[in-house]
This record gives structure tokens, C-alpha cells and sequence, in this order.
């Protein structure tokens, strides 16, 4: 009799709640262990835990900041340390500081900036080298349709998720004949916490299907490209936006 095979891993940044959650919950339903970053809220990473176990899933909650290169660098030791192979790294932690443009900070915009497209750095360049390796991995990063549209009040999170398209599409280039591939899902407007206080019912008239997404249909995307149904998909941005252009 063969032995069961290990579980292939999963890192999701930004994981403790909202589309990150949906993603790890997702991934567990579809056999990964899946280790749960966050930045402050551990409960909600332990929440999102306990979801992934009801999957039938396994995993650990892991807190570190994706925009401190050192920080990083030493959770990307633990997890290599645990986990000799890791398939699967989703780029999902962001940041919201809206203001407009003329009176923006300093400080709003770095904030923004670091977490998306300085994190994506700090995290997907140690998992290349391990997926390199491996010559096998998919990397999927979350921008936003305000990374292809723009969106008023918003240059910070627009430039970042813009740039998280363009850095994607350069290193699935790179990478593509190494067995590893590189995509982005854009979403819309997800009825997620970060749109609480935005005028809904205006939102809609915005949205030719007429309604917010829900996390688990951007999440079902973000699992079709981590899969073999996705092995001649890289280089690629998918909106899950309701149709708007």
C-alpha cells in the first residue's frame, strides 16, 4: 500500500479575515494546509482557522508585518523550516488610507504602498527561490479594479495594486519555464469590512450585475489558478468585478 501523500501547502497573506479567509477556507476545501498570515488580528487569524479545520483541513495561524523586510525574512525561515515545500503563495494583505491626492501624506502613502507592493517583494522573492527549486509553484496576488481603473481618493491604493499588476506580469515572464506561474485576481466591490461605511446602494448603480461581490466568488478564481485546471494560465489578471470595465 503507498502511503498518503502530504498535504500541499498554502501561505495566504492578510488571512485573518475578509477575501483572505474566503481564500484559506477555499484552499483547505480543496486539500491544502494552509498557514494563515496576519499583522494584529490574531483572533480573527484564529477564526479563520478554525474554518479551515472544518474543511477537513489543517494549518497554523503565523502573525508577521509583509512590509518589514526583516520580520519577513525570518517568518519565510519558519515557514521553510516546517514546510520543505510550500506550492502555493497568495498575496492577499493590503491597506486602505484614503485621501485625495493634493492633501495625502507622506505617511498614507507609504503606508499603502509598503503593505501591497513592498510586501509583495519581501514575501514572493524568498518563495521563488524555494519554488525554483521545486521547479513547481503558483503565486496569485490580489490587486483591485481600482489597479486598472483608478478610483478618486484613492492614488495610493491605485498606484500599488497597479504596480502589483505590472511586478506580476514581469515575473511570471521570468519564471514561466521554471514550472512556476504567476497570475493576479482584481476585484471589484466585495461586500468585505472594507466598505462599510461606502454608499452601497450607490455602489450598485456603479456594477452592470447591480450587486456588491461576495469573498468566496473571488476566492473560487484565486483556486481555479493555484490548480492544475490552471497549468497554461500565467502573466495574467482576472477582474471578478460584476462586469465593470
Amino acid at each position: 500500500m503507498n502511503p498518503t501523500p502530504p498535504m500541499p501547502v498554502a501561505l495566504v497573506t492578510g488571512g485573518s479575515k475578509g477575501i483572505g479567509r474566503a481564500i484559506c477556507v477555499e484552499l483547505a476545501r480543496s486539500g491544502y494546509a494552509v498557514i494563515v498570515n496576519y499583522l494584529s488580528d490574531a483572533a480573527g487569524a484564529q477564526e479563520t482557522l478554525a474554518l479551515v479545520e472544518q474543511q477537513g483541513g489543517r494549518g497554523i495561524c503565523l502573525g508577521f508585518d509583509v512590509s518589514d523586510y526583516e520580520a519577513t525574512q525570518q517568518a519565510m525561515e519558519k515557514i521553510f523550516a516546517a514546510y520543505p515545500a510550500v506550492e502555493v503563495l497568495v498575496n492577499n494583505a493590503g491597506r486602505i488610507a484614503d485621501e485625495l491626492f493634493v492633501m495625502m501624506t507622506p505617511e498614507k502613502w507609504r503606508s499603502v504602498v509598503d503593505v501591497t507592493l513592498q510586501g509583495f517583494y519581501n514575501v514572493t522573492r524568498p518563495m521563488l527561490e524555494k519554488m525554483v527549486v521545486q521547479k513547481k509553484g503558483s503565486v496569485v496576488s490580489i490587486a483591485s479594479v481600482a489597479g486598472i481603473m483608478g478610483n478618486r481618493g484613492q492614488a495610493n491604493y491605485a498606484a500599488a495594486k497597479a504596480g502589483l499588476i505590472g511586478a506580476s506580469r514581469s515575473v511570471a515572464s521570468e519564471v514561466a519555464r521554471l514550472g512556476i506561474r504567476v497570475n493576479v485576481v482584481a476585484p471589484g466591490l466585495i461586500q468585505t469590512g472594507m466598505i462599510h461605511d461606502a454608499p452601497v446602494q450607490k455602489i450598485k448603480g456603479l456594477i452592470p450585475m447591480a450587486r456588491l461581490g461576495a469573498p468566496e466568488e473571488v476566492a473560487r478564481v484565486v483556486r481555479f489558478l493555484c490548480s492544475e485546471d490552471a497549468s497554461y494560465v500565467t502573466g495574467q489578471v482576472i477582474s471578478v468585478n460584476g462586469g465593470m470595465f
